[in-house]
């Protein structure tokens, strides 16, 4: 994994998130779409397991449901991001070379 792709998915979960794990994971799954999707459906599964509301009466309460709301609206836009490992975004570089033929005098 390069660094590229190591800052794009940092931009993406958060500078805090570990670049080991980041780099097994892409060794694993071998796109960083794909590494950025597992995370999130991780970070989801872990809200959702746990009680979303907690009230505790004319103390607090703590309402993880718009933090999975959050997190699922990312990973449905993470499909529209371009990733710098994409075969479209890697293609952008390119240079083609073109022979030129002389055309036929009339």
């Amino acid at each position: 994994m390069n660094t590229e792709v190591l800052r794009w998915l940092q931009a993406q979960l958060g500078p805090e998130t570990d670049p080991t794990d980041l780099s097994a994971r892409y060794d694993r799954l071998h796109t960083a779409r794909a590494v950025a999707e597992e995370i999130l459906r991780e970070r989801i599964a872990t809200l959702v397991a746990e009680p979303l509301k907690v009230t505790v009466n004319g103390v607090a309460t703590v309402d993880n449901s718009p933090n999975v709301t959050a997190l699922e609206r990312h990973l449905n836009q993470l499909h529209a991001a371009r990733a710098p490992d994409d075969p479209e975004a890697l293609d952008s570089g390119v240079v083609a070379t073109v022979q030129l033929c002389a055309r036929r005098r009339r």
